[in-house]
């Protein structure tokens, strides 16, 4: 795996890993990651796949080693990974988006149709309705001893850093379907994805209800590239439902792996391997 620091045209300096080779006859994947304001956390699925072809990593501007200070807008990031590509020297590649990097994926599908040769989504886009079900399903995953704190520290105007790792654990251990191992799943990412930029959270959540995918559904098919496909967790909090449902709606096959979360990878590694594996050898053929 090599790092490098990608200079973007306003300045911008992103950090990205490739790893992998370019295989002739073979597109490149590239990984959107999610949050957003977190960095990038898809290491280990690149290695399910990265014997297969040239596959490229990236913290988006604002989060891990892509330090940068500013508004955020999905349009700015759409332009930032084409950019990316440019870099790369990738005409077209295959798109491989996690939690809000699949929403990233498909602003970038409705602007560059023509660069996408393949689109591989991973635990979304979740569109309305979902955010109730999502919610009630993280609540009875939680004690009413952890929704209280979790009230608590959410209320709070700072967080001192053993408070920040508390809350984003109590936040984020609802996502696995694990429940024995969800703790300790949740508790390293706390430790090892912050800083969190709200800001950047805030002002992308906000450009996704102004501009919603969910209105958007007929472009998002139009340019669909053959063999998309959409892979989740029947044991994520979020509804498995609305992924079926988007599946449905766009043409593309919809994968549902039972007993596995929103991070699939860690709770059923061998089913999430086969399925990934699968779509990349089928949408990364040139």
């Amino acid at each position: 795996m090599t790092a490098t620091m990608i200079e973007l045209d306003d300045g911008a300096r992103l950090r990205t890993w490739t790893a992998g080779s370019l295989i002739p006859r073979r597109a490149p994947v590239v990984m959107v990651h999610g949050g957003p304001g977190v960095p990038d956390y898809l290491a280990p699925v690149a290695a399910v796949i990265d014997d297969l072809c040239l596959v490229h990593r990236y913290d988006q501007r604002g989060t891990g080693g892509s330090c940068w200070q500013g508004e955020h807008t999905i349009a700015r990031h759409v332009r930032d990974l084409a950019l990316l590509l440019d870099a790369w020297g990738h005409d077209r590649v295959v798109l491989l988006g996690h939690s809000f990097g699949t929403n990233l994926a498909g602003y970038f599908l409705l602007a560059h149709p023509e660069r996408v040769a393949g689109l591989i989504q991973i635990a979304g886009p979740f569109l309305d309705p979902w955010r109730e079900a999502d919610l009630a399903a993280q609540r009875a995953r939680r004690t009413d001893e952890q929704q209280a704190r979790l009230d608590e520290l959410d209320a709070s105007e700072s967080r001192t850093d053993a408070e920040e790792i508390e809350y984003l654990t109590l936040s984020w251990f609802t996502d696995h379907a694990d429940r024995t191992r969800a703790w300790d799943w949740a508790l390293a990412s706390a430790r090892t994805l912050r800083p969190i930029n709200y800001a950047m959270n805030a002002q992308l959540n906000a450009a996704k209800r102004a501009d919603p995918l969910e209105t958007r559904v007929d472009e998002l098919r139009e340019r669909l590239p053959p063999g998309a496909v959409i892979i989740g967790g029947a044991g994520d909090s979020r509804p498995a439902d609305a992924l079926r449902r988007l599946g449905e709606q766009l043409g593309c096959e919809a994968v549902i792996i039972p007993d596995a979360g929103h991070h699939p990878w860690l709770d059923a590694p061998d089913r999430f391997g086969a399925a990934l594996r699968a779509a990349v050898e089928r949408q990364t053929r040139a």
